[in-house]
């Protein structure tokens, strides 16, 4: 790691010197609760955000409003966090940001105004306004939109289309004098770059600063995942019944330091950090927000302190002319069902019993005219079907089997979910139970992006009632960097005394999703191991070893250098078989193929391992 320069104190001045700390508290809609208390009671802080919005989560909360035109948000963020919070963050006067607006941000506000004044509290709330582009949907297919990967029309009837604006909103709400801010559908690291280009000053075209500040929020905008969560070396990780969350606590000069409360669990070196940053990117030399394009393959990370980590390095240019817009429509319908048999030859009564269940299912759809399933997917837990030809165990006295199914419609659905209790009279022994009872049928909800024009959005800040409009930069046409050229590449054929052991022995590595792409970022335990990994790790090795997730020709694989972090990243095209709630398949998300990719072989000198 390259050394960090100190800042000269006698000459900095006293803008230069201030560090602004703002603490995470949620990563998802879901996170736990306590993160909020533990951040405003016992740590130090300027800023609270919350980062709550998925695609999924659109569309779930699309279809709450549909059914109550006053819900729509996160609801639990108003009375399980903010509710016995507010007297607390209004003495203390930490500004909160979030999205928990979700698709319905003006509830939320007037959820929270109440709470505001059932407390004699004097709050101002802004809500960031512009998102939500449902009213224009025939108008958009209309003009001809189709989705930015696949090339598909728009559908007849989408569930959600939200639009995913930046920062300026958020640092125009702050200036008003707001102390509460929140948003509907605007990009995570938002959260926390609007807070900075308030305090610092920093203006639209400061793109390095805009790139370090993207960088801290795409480090904490997951919560406790960069303070020890989901963590390679997960035994190092003490405390995970009381994990800190995270605080970037931010200088003007943009560098800045990740720490989190005294006194909790977790950990933060330079591999959670290093983690984190390579999870859930495409390139990460145009990681592409909409006040910035942020190159993240330089950045720098040095311990600082126990649990405190300095990153610098990140740089930025001119954002493009376009928000990426993320819409969802509903594709029939799916059901899941779980249940255990056990005992003697558990896998093979299950391969028999779930093949029996389809089968019957099928037959009597066909008799009634109706098609077969859209999609099946079974999968044997305790197996390890997930691994695919590189699963080891097939000797499982208990076995978890996961049916999955997809229809267009509804009623097939549940013919599958109701002759599942059937097989624990009719069929092999061992059958214990069903997993939470009788299965319930949801839709399938779909994800189409695409691009549209920045000026085609209004953005608008609600403060009190009153409307103003936020002026947007246009930005510029997107030029792609040319490619980082891969470093010292070992030659296996002239190496001596070569042993061969699992990545995890070399290297970290985290995985994530992008819609229906996954990325496994591996990160070398030391620089010198990096050219043994990219001997062993490349694309073609990668695309071999994990082509039981990818979609055949219809798939990928490509791998990106990050030189600062000694890391590569590998993004994998159609490997999760939907993605989201599309996917039938037990890890939609991709979290876990990073675990499968660090038992792939790598050589190296038995020497250099010592």
């Amino acid at each position: 790691m390259r050394a960090i320069p100190e800042h000269d104190s006698q000459a900095a001045s006293p803008d230069q010197q201030r560090v602004v700390r703002i603490g995470c508290a949620s990563g998802f809609w879901g996170d736990t609760n306590t993160a909020a208390f533990q951040l405003v009671h016992q740590a130090q802080i300027d800023y609270l955000v919350f980062d709550y919005l998925s695609e999924v989560t659109m569309s779930i909360m699309a279809r709450a409003k549909l059914k109550d035109p006053s819900q729509g948000y996160a609801h639990d963020f108003v009375t399980r966090v903010m509710e016995p919070l507010l007297k607390s963050i209004a003495k203390k006067k930490i500004k909160v940001v979030s999205n928990a607006g979700g698709i319905n941000p003006l509830s939320c506000r007037d959820a929270l105004v109440k709470l505001i004044s059932d407390a004699g509290l004097d709050l101002k709330v802004a809500v960031v306004l512009g998102d939500d582009l449902m009213t224009e949907q025939e108008t958009l297919r209309v003009s001809g939109v189709t989705e930015m990967f696949t090339g598909q029309a728009m559908p007849e009837q989408m569930t959600s289309i939200n639009a995913y604006l930046g920062a300026v909103p958020i640092r125009d709400a702050l200036a008003a004098g707001a102390d509460i801010v929140i948003t509907g559908r605007v990009v995570d690291s938002a959260v926390v770059i609007g807070p900075l280009m308030h305090e610092f000053g920093w203006g639209v075209e400061d793109y390095d600063h805009l790139a370090q500040a993207a960088l801290a929020g795409h480090v904490i905008e997951c919560g406790a995942q960069c303070t020890g969560g989901n963590y390679t070396d997960w035994e190092d990780v003490p405390g995970y019944d009381n994990m800190g969350f995270p605080i970037a606590e931010v200088s003007a000069d943009g560098s800045f330091v990740i720490s989190k409360p005294e006194g909790t669990g977790g950990l933060i070196n330079l591999g959670t950090i290093g983690e984190q940053i390579v999870y859930e990117i495409n390139d990460p030399q145009s990681y592409i927000l909409p006040d910035v394009i942020a190159d993240f393959s330089h950045v720098q990370l040095k311990q600082v302190g126990e649990n405190r980590v300095q990153l610098t390095g990140a740089r930025g240019r001119a954002p493009t002319t376009q928000y990426k817009v993320s819409a969802t429509y509903a594709d029939g319908y799916r059901v899941l069902v779980s249940f255990v048999i056990a005992g003697i030859d558990a896998k093979r009564k299950a391969e028999k019993v779930s093949q029996a269940i389809l089968d019957k299912c099928e037959r009597v759809l066909a008799l009634r005219g109706v098609m077969g399933f859209t999609e099946k997917s079974v999968e044997y837990i305790g197996t390890e079907s997930t691994y695919g030809p590189h699963g080891r165990r097939s000797d499982s006295r208990e076995v978890a089997v996961k049916i999955a199914v997809s229809h267009p419609y509804q009623q097939a659905c549940m013919f599958l979910a109701s002759e599942i209790a059937q097989a624990s009279t009719g069929m092999a022994p061992g059958l214990a139970g069903i997993m939470g009872g009788r299965p319930k049928v949801s839709p399938v909800v779909k994800l189409f992006s695409f691009l549209i024009d920045k000026s085609h959005c209004t953005v608008e800040l609600d403060i009190n009632g009153i409307r103003q409009v936020t002026d947007i930069p246009a930005g510029v046409k997107h030029e792609p960097l040319a490619p980082i050229s891969a470093g010292d590449i070992a030659d296996l054929t002239q190496a001596k005394n070569l042993v061969t052991v699992p990545l995890i022995k070399v290297a970290h590595a985290r995985s994530g999703d992008k819609g229906n792409a996954s990325n496994i970022g591996v990160l070398a335990r030391r620089p010198e191991y990096l050219p043994w990994i990219r001997a062993s790790v490349n694309e073609q090795t990668v695309a071999e070893y994990m082509a039981h997730v990818l979609d055949g020709a219809n798939s990928r694989v490509r791998r990106f250098e990050l030189p600062g972090l000694n890391a590569m990243n590998f993004f994998l095209e159609n490997a999760l078989g939907g993605g989201g709630m599309a996917s039938l398949r037990i890890d939609p998300q991709g979290k876990a193929l990073a675990q499968q990719l660090l038992e792939i072989s790598v050589q190296i000198p038995a020497d250099l391992l010592k």
